[in-house]
């Protein structure tokens, strides 16, 4: 037990003395989330809506397989992603391996199904006479799109959560994408790995306590908008 509590001591002065090595792996961290985040959001949320709005031919069968993809394993995920990025791989020549960008490509197929089926849940879930409400009234397609993704906001916000913390926690693609290469794709979760396995309990402490952190920040912010609605 000692060794835990002077080991949580240690990740606050780490914290406090702004320690290189654990910054570094908290900006690589918030870089690649955000990337992957604004791709899967940008994607998934008029994705997920055309699926739980519009009905069409093959529409059970294509949900059934965004449901499938939500179990998708993270390793799974970088293996694909990394045979695709390799030199010898159909993308190899944009240099992708070992980077954040390649990284945030994995955690975008990570998040895009989550995205995707919660948004459509939601959709699904949303009053139906709304649509005849405002087609009534002269709303265009446009304006049909905007006020219906307005009455599934919250669902939005729930699918987007759900997403961030798959993201934000994963470590297989994070690995096997980026390398874990120090001061470049090192991220909070492979850094954690890591210096646990090395016996840099502190560090390990430190880099979990931040990420305990920037997730609380996340959904105060979330809880705060949701009230101002």
């Amino acid at each position: 037990m000692e060794y835990i509590i002077a080991g949580f001591f240690q990740a606050i002065q780490l914290i406090i003395s702004g320690d290189n090595q654990t910054w570094s792996a908290v900006s690589a961290s918030i870089r690649v989330t955000t990337y992957s985040m604004m791709a899967s959001l940008l994607i998934g949320i008029p994705s997920g809506f055309i699926l739980g709005y519009f009905n069409f031919p093959g529409k059970r069968k294509l949900r059934l397989a965004v449901d499938t993809l939500l179990a998708l394993p993270t390793v799974f995920i970088g293996l694909v992603v990394y045979a695709f990025l390799t030199r010898k791989g159909p993308l190899g020549e944009f240099g992708l391996l070992f980077t954040l960008s390649g990284i945030a490509i994995g955690q975008t197929i990570l998040a895009l199904p989550v995205v995707i089926a919660l948004c459509a849940t939601a959709v699904e879930a949303m009053d139906r006479n709304l649509r005849i409400t405002l087609i009534s009234l002269g709303a265009n397609r446009r304006q049909l799109f905007i006020t219906s993704l307005w009455e599934v906001r919250f669902g939005i916000i729930a699918a987007a959560l759900n997403a961030y913390g798959r993201v934000m926690t994963e470590v297989g693609i994070s690995m096997m994408v980026g390398g874990n290469i120090k001061w470049h794709t090192r991220t909070i979760t492979t850094a954690i790995a890591l210096e646990t396995g090395k016996g840099m309990f502190a560090t390990g402490i430190a880099l979990g306590l931040i990420l305990l952190l920037i997730s609380f920040i996340v959904n105060v912010s979330l809880s705060l908008l949701r009230k101002k609605n």
